[in-house]
């Protein structure tokens, strides 16, 4: 009788580490999810590293190939192509090329309308590390970088 309840007891061990095993998701190393901005690197006007206030900002991801972005500029009433009123928001799908690590989004909306709306950029990703994700251009001419950190 020992023996039996040894063996029903190493059993359900061995049954409860496994499902706790096989429960655990692993490190997932994929753009989708919901990322806030760590920082922007990007060159000023006169080649040096921008000291430019940094934004806030919310990035997101969706398994069905959708994306948003938001950033709000600290007190400031900056406006391009990509920023209206110190606020950039765009959204629309995304294409992924996992083995370039390069993604292309297509905009579909954005705060400054018609400047982005119809247009896709083509990015590439990086993650150093868990945590983290580094999206930067793929076009020679653009000195920039973004970190994003998954909530």
């Amino acid at each position: 009788m020992k023996n039996l309840a040894l063996k029903a007891t190493t059993l359900l061990l061995v049954c409860n580490l496994t499902t706790l095993s096989y429960g655990q998701q692993p490190v997932q190393r994929t753009v989708v999810g919901t990322w806030h901005l760590v920082h922007i690197d990007s060159i000023g006007p006169d080649g040096k590293p921008s000291e430019a206030p940094q934004p806030t900002g919310m990035l997101i991801y969706t398994k069905d190939r959708h994306a948003a972005v938001q950033l709000m500029y600290p007190q400031t009433s900056l406006s391009n192509e990509f920023v209206h009123d110190g606020y950039e928001a765009t959204f629309g799908t995304y294409n992924l090329d996992e083995g370039k690590h390069q993604l292309v989004y297509h905009v579909e909306g954005s705060a400054t309308r018609e400047k982005l709306v119809g247009t896709s950029e083509t990015l590439h990703y990086d993650f150093p590390d868990s945590r983290h994700m580094v999206i930067r251009p793929t076009q020679a001419d653009q000195h920039w970088s973004v970190i994003w950190e998954r909530y």
